[in-house]
């Protein structure tokens, strides 16, 4: 059961993505379709997430996506491309801990042998909240009962705010760069995730 205000927020962003007309959207996914994708990934979306996919499935088209992955296609889409969106952020993190010496100070020391140390963060990683692709590299954590996230850009351990919440997603989105009032900046809200934001 989505929250009202999840509901609202969803929606909003929804109507937000039909006015630019630069995205083609599909009938919005059903219940039974929402529960199909749910129980193959395992996660459940956030409340916005599902308003705004309830309300249509953006698809893009090849034309409007300027090299980028377009929106995921929960409905018909590669299911293995799903599935490495979905692992995205993860697999991210752990080529940094690989390549690039990423460790943060809340996993301890880093053990000093190098396929040690990439066990030791997949088990940390293990616990960190899922992300779900909104589109390419744009994600919203999962979990059914919450709503109005910032929309986080992942790409490795490089995380910034790509919109307030997801109805401002679509604005910065459609801008072509974030941006934001100084008065008042989106606040980090997933652990882990958000220590990341730089």
């Amino acid at each position: 059961m989505t929250t009202d205000a999840g509901a609202r927020l969803g929606e909003e962003a929804a109507r937000r993505l039909a006015r630019l007309g630069r995205t083609e959207i599909l009938p919005g996914l059903t219940d039974a379709e929402f529960a199909r994708v749910e129980a193959e990934f395992g996660f459940t979306f956030a409340d916005d997430h599902r308003a705004f996919l309830a309300a249509g499935l953006p698809v893009g088209r090849p034309s409007t996506t300027r090299g980028r992955q377009p929106w995921p296609n929960w409905r018909g889409g590669d299911r293995d491309g799903l599935r490495a969106s979905l692992a995205g952020p993860v697999d991210g993190v752990l080529f940094d801990v690989e390549h690039n010496a990423f460790w943060p100070p809340a996993w301890g020391a880093r053990p000093d042998d190098p396929a040690e140390a990439l066990e030791s963060a997949r088990a940390e990683l293990a616990a960190v909240p899922q992300m779900v692709p909104i589109r390419s590299h744009r994600y919203l954590p999962a979990g059914g009962g919450t709503y109005g996230h910032p929309v986080l850009s992942i790409h490795q351990t490089d995380v910034i705010f790509y919109g307030t919440d997801l109805a401002d997603y679509i604005d910065q989105e459609s801008h072509g760069a974030p941006r934001w009032n100084d008065a008042s900046p989106p606040r980090a809200t997933v652990p882990f995730w958000r220590d990341l934001v730089g």
